[in-house]
């Protein structure tokens, strides 16, 4: 395991030098209702992270310090929720990126647990690559869940502190050795009094601005279907796919990840 805020600057030259792909991961510190803690996009990602920078993949990788707080302003009316403009945290995930690069390291996995960094990781992934500094992949653990969302919770995709991110946060701390930070006491307020999909709609018009237009609790989905084995089941899923893109990565030479030339 290499993780990078641990090494001496002697230690760092030599890693970095032999660096394939480095592992950001960015989460957000919000409101996940009354039972999961502020922490759970930072803990998913971060462990995740962790776990496949662990393995014995084959390819030279380094962990980065974990980026803790996101894009998380439609979750500011519940207590405890901290923020940063989409603006300042592209420009954050950016400027790290090209720290790197200046040490030789130009392909990074963005290993995000946060859907509302979405956007702002796709921009700054856009800018490194059109500048030719590197190249940045943004990555959700549950972007592809394969069939495990339909297969253990009889959805498509995830709510917000639902069944499957609840689950993910008892396999995380678990592997963190720390305690999960689950009320379980809370599961059923969360459930009953939150709705069993995103967003608010009237007429045809998506006016579900901030989560607090359409949960009262703060969750969205079925935190009670939430269980250890299942999200030992999404955990592994989840390192499966970064390692696979992670190798994708260490096998493309840095200039065919490029843009196209203009013709």
């Amino acid at each position: 395991m290499t993780r990078l805020h641990e090494q001496t600057t002697t230690a760092a030259a030599e890693t970095l030098a032999d660096c394939e792909v480095a592992l950001l991961p960015t989460g957000a510190v919000e409101q996940h209702g009354p039972h999961l803690p502020l922490g759970t996009d930072l803990l998913a990602a971060r462990e995740i992270a962790r776990a496949v920078d662990a393995a014995d993949t084959g390819v030279a990788t380094t962990l980065l310090p974990t980026v803790p707080v996101g894009v998380s302003s439609h979750h500011r009316q519940f207590d405890g929720t901290l923020w940063t403009s989409p603006e300042t945290f592209e420009a954050y995930v950016r400027e790290v990126t090209e720290s790197l690069a200046r040490h030789g390291v130009r392909k990074v996995v963005a290993v995000n647990g946060h859907g509302g960094n979405d956007d702002a990781l796709q921009r700054a992934a856009r800018r490194v690559r059109r500048e030719e500094t590197a190249f940045l992949a943004p990555w959700n653990w549950f972007a592809d869940l394969g069939d495990l969302d339909e297969e253990l919770f009889d959805q498509t995709g995830i709510g917000h502190a639902d069944a499957a991110e609840t689950s993910i946060v008892y396999a995380a701390a678990d592997r963190a050795h720390e305690t999960t930070g689950v009320e379980e006491s809370a599961l059923t307020t969360a459930e009953a009094n939150g709705p069993t999909e995103w967003g608010r709609a009237v007429h045809g018009a998506a006016l579900g601005f901030d989560t607090a237009d359409f949960s009262e609790s703060g969750a969205v989905g079925q935190p009670t279907d939430a269980s250890r084995e299942k999200g030992e089941r999404l955990f592994e899923h989840a390192t499966d796919e970064l390692t696979a893109l992670v190798e994708w990565l260490a096998d493309r030479e840095f200039a065919a990840l490029l843009p196209e030339p203009h013709r």
